[in-house]
Parts: structure tokens; C-alpha cells; sequence
């Protein structure tokens, strides 16, 4: 299928958006993968492990539900992509399942990660575990106290988890510390990003390797309604991989509105937020050109959500250039807005979902649904690893 919109040119820009923009020493690592990554995963031999982890490994496909409650609620028929019920909690084992069988195509032996929710974390752990392999986590101090059932998951799984104690101790600094130590490790060691950020080729990989996500929605709605294509797409977005994978495919069709929920935090004026198409401007973050929040000096700015995924200061280039063609209709949600949807959707459906997913759940409130036509809202991860915060 014809996916422009996800095609970067050579150079991994999404028209003004992407690049790979490294220090020297690494520049082999990001060069070996460009040259790589393409034959790798095209090839009959990593399409068949991939495909096969994913069934019986992963639990793929994931179910697509119709929430009644929800729908009657809201007066349309909204169907919910549930990646939650994915091995691990979340969308992230598909691109960890994809990126493990690269990395040991490459030959690296040492598996490095960040993590913000944790989701990611525990997905690159999970595989290490499964393929044998070194794993390190890089995460926020403040993110491990917040997020402590997926530390400990992560600790059982083999993993060691590595503290980032600069800025605020968030997702940001996690990766400048992953980043940082693949600098250190050049030869043997293979940095597992998590989402679609950070220097080509990594946001093409990704979202590659999370379009299965916008695949089997094709096919089950198409069960469902007789038409592959739903009226309305929607996604929370941090650095956006869950939103690629459930865009990806529908991306060139524009009878398909796609709709991307950011983390307003507390507001977009409030010095607390992670609203960055709000309040962000064009500048290099992790490797790529990005929309992201900095200062005047061009200084990254601390973001701030309730929400540790979403707790990031930019979006991948993929999605910034999707918001500035206008293909992407951005919104955001704020903490207490998202809360009141994860609440809504556990009390009318028997649903609890990540505090991620509770933001694009939160979109419900901000558009007409009733003349929005058929809805699929994917439903990133599960919220157990949130519960402390719900109960607070």
C-alpha cells in the first residue's frame, strides 16, 4: 500500500523533518544501520521470525472491540484497538520483537534501552530475556518511582535498570544517557529506541515495524463493517509510536481523519506541559530535526504529564511533518482530563488503560462524534502499571 506520507527521502527527512544529526563516534553505528535495516527487514528469513514471534509470542492479532457503552454514550460507533492485551501490556513488543532480530543480524551482543512508562522497558527486556542478550534501561529516577511495577518487571526479567538523575529525571534523560552510553560502547552494543524519534534510520524502522498495528485494523473493521476503512483514527502521542503504527496505513487516505493527543499536563500556558505542536518550534532533539520545546537559546525545556510515556519535550519527525502537511489533526488533553476518561472507560466498558491511552480516549469530549462516523481509538497499553495514580 502506498504510504507517502511515511516515506522518508534518502537522507530520512519527512520534508523538512528527520535527518540523522550524531556526534563522530557514532556516526558507524547510525551508518552500519541506515545501509542494513532495509534488507534486513524486508528479507523472507526476518519477515517469517517476525511475523511468527508476533502470533505466537506476542498474541498477535490483537482484538478490535466494539465498546457498546461507550459508543452509545457518544453516539457513534467507537471500536477500541487493544494493544493492551499485547504479551507485555503494550504496543511496544512489536517494534522490540523486530528490533531484537536486527540487532542480532548485526551481530551485537549488548542491548541497550530507554524507557519513560516503562512499556518499552519492559518489552526490551522481555526479548533480551527471550533471545539471551545484555539488556540496560536507561530511566528517569522520577519515572522508577512512579512507575515501580514495571521496574521490578523489568529487574526480573534480567534487565539491569539504570537511573538517569539529570534535568527532571524523565523520559529526556533517559535518552540522553542511553545515548551517551552507546557513544561509550560503538562496537558491541545496539541501542533498541522505542519509539519513532531520534536519528534515521530509527523513526522509519519503527514505524515500520508498528504498521502491523494499522494492518489488522484494516482487516478486522473490515469484519465488523464491510469497509476496511474507518471514519476516525485516534492515537495519544509522546514521541509517537503507538499513533505511527495505527496511522500508517490509512496515512494516504485522506477519507480517513487521523487525530494525535498530546499531553497538555496542566494546561498549555501553565509551564506545565508536554504540548509541543502548542508550543514548540523546530530543532534538533535525539539525533533529528523535530518540533520540540526549547527556550530562546535553543535549550530543551522540561516537559511535564501524569502520564511518563507522554512525558516528552518533542514528537518524532514523522509526526511533526504530518502536523505541518495538516494530514494529522493534533489535540491535546490535560492530567485531569485524562484521568476522567480512564475512569469513564473502566466504568463503562471494564477497561482500564494506561494513562497514554487515557489521552486519546480523552479526544471523545473535544469534536462532534455524533456526525464523526465510525471511530477506532487505539488503545495503547494497560493500566496496571498507573493504578497508584488512578487510586490517588
Amino acid at each position: 500500500m502506498k504510504t507517502s506520507y511515511f516515506q522518508p527521502d534518502n537522507q530520512g527527512f519527512y520534508g523538512k523533518f528527520g535527518g540523522a544529526y550524531v556526534p563522530e563516534m557514532l556516526y558507524p553505528n547510525v551508518k552500519e544501520l541506515q545501509d542494513n535495516y532495509l534488507k534486513i527487514i524486508n528479507s523472507d528469513e526476518f519477515q517469517k521470525e517476525f511475523r511468527a514471534s508476533l502470533k505466537n509470542y506476542a498474541g498477535r492479532p490483537t482484538p478490535l472491540y466494539f465498546a457498546a457503552r461507550l459508543s452509545e454514550k457518544y453516539g457513534t460507533k467507537i471500536f477500541l484497538k487493544r494493544e493492551d492485551l499485547a504479551h507485555t501490556g503494550s504496543h511496544k513488543i512489536n517494534n522490540a520483537i523486530g528490533q531484537i532480530l536486527v540487532a542480532k543480524h548485526l551481530g551485537k551482543k549488548r542491548i541497550i534501552a530507554e524507557t519513560g512508562a516503562g512499556q518499552h522497558g519492559v518489552a526490551t527486556a522481555t526479548v533480551c530475556a527471550q533471545h539471551g542478550l545484555e539488556c540496560i534501561v536507561y530511566m528517569g529516577e522520577t519515572d522508577m518511582k512512579r512507575q515501580a511495577p514495571n521496574v521490578a518487571r523489568m529487574r526480573m526479567l534480567g534487565a539491569e535498570v539504570r537511573a538517569a538523575v539529570s534535568g527532571n529525571k524523565t523520559l529526556k534523560d533517559a535518552v540522553n544517557e542511553a545515548i551517551r552510553d552507546w557513544i561509550s560502547n560503538p562496537t558491541d552494543t545496539y541501542y533498541l529506541i522505542g519509539s519513532v524519534v531520534g536519528p534515521h534510520p530509527y523513526p522509519d524502522m519503527v514505524a515500520r515495524l508498528q504498521a502491523v498495528i494499522s494492518e489488522e485494523i484494516m482487516i478486522q473493521f473490515e469484519e465488523f463493517t464491510g469497509t476496511p476503512n474507518p471514519d476516525c483514527v485516534i492515537a495519544c502521542v509522546g514521541g509517537g509510536s503507538n499513533a505511527a503504527g495505527a496511522f500508517y496505513h490509512f496515512a494516504d487516505n485522506e477519507n480517513v481523519k487521523l487525530i494525535a493527543v498530546e499531553a497538555d499536563g496542566h494546561g498549555v500556558d501553565s509551564g506545565e506541559t508536554a504540548a509541543t505542536t502548542q508550543i514548540g518550534s523546530i530543532g534538533i532533539l535525539h539525533g533529528s530535526k523535530t518540533l520540540l520545546m526549547q527556550d530562546q537559546y535553543g535549550q530543551v525545556t522540561e516537559p511535564y504529564s501524569i502520564s511518563a510515556g507522554l512525558d516528552y519535550p518533542g514528537i518524532g519527525p514523522v509526526h511533526a511533518h504530518l502536523f505541518e502537511t495538516g494530514r494529522v489533526q493534533m489535540l491535546g488533553a490535560t492530567d485531569k482530563e485524562a484521568l476522567n476518561a480512564a475512569f469513564e472507560l473502566a466504568q463503562l466498558e471494564g477497561i482500564i488503560p494506561a494513562l497514554e491511552s487515557a489521552h486519546a480516549l480523552a479526544a471523545l469530549k473535544k469534536f462532534d462524534t455524533k456526525n464523526a462516523g465510525t471511530i477506532v481509538v487505539n488503545l495503547s497499553g494497560r493500566g496496571d502499571k498507573d493504578m497508584e495514580t488512578y487510586m490517588k
